[in-house]
């Protein structure tokens, strides 16, 4: 049994009845995988209760655990900059991750991504659930493997499943759709095959953005 496999999940530190502000103010407490301790913080969201579209990453990385904030980092200003291309307003959007603190693997004065574990993506899902059950999205946006298997509940193929729109998951009223992380895409080093999967990405985007009415 890992540790990870030890700890009681979110659960215990989820508030009921609480508003985004008190949400994320109870997250910073959360031990519910050890995750916490080798963070710097809690990164938990950015955007508005109003927001009609909930985008959602991975995890925190090493720039987003050190500020706080979620995609603040060179995949952060990716995605910004296609939301822009997919004539989204940041007002639009309300960013999160499934994973709430940086996992990563020390390597000197660096500290190297390392994605997170089913248990990890299980452990946090209560803070997701919370924080769609306050949003109240039109559509969610699954940014990656990871942020799909936390919404869906289930692995699957992005190359499958990306720019569709699937059905809400159980216990949610919200369509989804999910795309590439735009962190995969900055892995890309062709320029044109760069450019190529920017251009799908935004075109998932807009695949989202037209499920918006708000």
């Amino acid at each position: 049994m890992t540790k990870s496999d030890e700890r009681p999940g979110a659960e215990l530190w989820v508030p009921e009845h609480a508003d985004l502000s008190e949400l994320r103010h109870a997250a910073e407490e959360c031990r519910g995988c050890e995750l916490w301790e080798d963070a710097t913080q809690v990164v938990f969201s950015r955007g508005a209760a109003t927001a009609p579209m909930m985008i959602i990453g991975e995890q925190p990385g090493d720039r987003e655990d050190l500020t706080g904030e979620p995609f603040v980092g060179p995949a952060g200003r990716m995605l910004m900059e296609a939301a822009s291309a997919a004539d989204l307003l940041e007002d639009d959007l309300y960013v999160t991750n499934a994973v709430k603190h940086f996992r990563f693997e020390r390597r000197g004065k660096r500290r190297i991504h390392d994605k997170p574990a089913v248990g990890h993506i299980v452990a946090c899902h209560p803070w997701l659930e919370a924080e769609a059950e306050i949003v109240q999205p039109e559509v969610i946006v699954a940014l990656g493997a990871t942020a799909a298997r936390a919404v869906l509940g289930r692995t699957v193929k992005i190359g499958e499943v990306r720019g569709t729109v699937l059905e809400p998951p159980a216990g949610c009223v919200s369509p989804v759709v999910v795309t590439a992380h735009p962190s995969s895409i900055l892995r890309v080093r062709d320029s044109a095959d760069r450019e190529a999967a920017f251009d799908a990405l935004v075109d998932d985007l807009r695949t989202a953005a037209d499920l918006v009415t708000r």
